[in-house]
């Protein structure tokens, strides 16, 4: 009788690929959910969860993004540097006035799982308000998020 042996992915097998993904006019928790699957290595066949088999994302116009409902005045980002009286509290609005690129590295920073790797996996993440990237030596490939269709079963 033969037995089968599972197959697991290796650090030194892996060859990890660039994507850029524009963000005009797409909500930031679909584009976070595209980008974390894609830096988790969730989009290849050889998937394994304790190796990193995730490409590098670059994601370019995040100053376009949007939110939806009110939580440019509602949703609220906490800073703290552990001195008294030193919590800082922004509005979602705000910060998007100021960096875009916190506001979708955070969403994706929460959709994550909390461990050592993903420490490593935010790094492969890196996000611009313009269009412009200087990551066109890799030679990245265009990633298209397909758009918003609104909830099936509504009218």
């Amino acid at each position: 009788m033969k037995t089968m042996k599972t197959w697991q992915a290796k650090n030194e097998e892996q060859s990890p690929k660039w994507f850029v993904i524009d963000a005009a006019g797409h909500r930031v928790g679909r584009i976070a959910t595209h980008v974390a699957n894609i830096l988790r290595g969730k989009n290849r066949p050889q998937y394994t969860p304790h190796v990193d088999t995730g490409d590098f994302v670059v994601v370019i116009n995040t100053d376009k993004m949007e939110l939806t409902g009110n939580k440019l005045n509602s949703k609220k980002y906490f800073t703290h540097t552990r001195f008294f009286g030193s919590l800082k509290e922004k509005t979602a609005g705000q910060m998007m006035g100021e960096d875009s690129t916190f506001v979708l590295s955070e969403a994706v920073r929460g959709m994550l799982p909390t461990n050592k790797m993903s420490r490593h996996t935010i790094l492969k993440l890196n996000a611009y308000t313009g269009a412009a990237h200087p990551h066109a030596p890799q030679k990245p490939e265009a990633y298209v998020i397909p758009a918003h269709t609104g909830l099936k079963g509504r009218s």
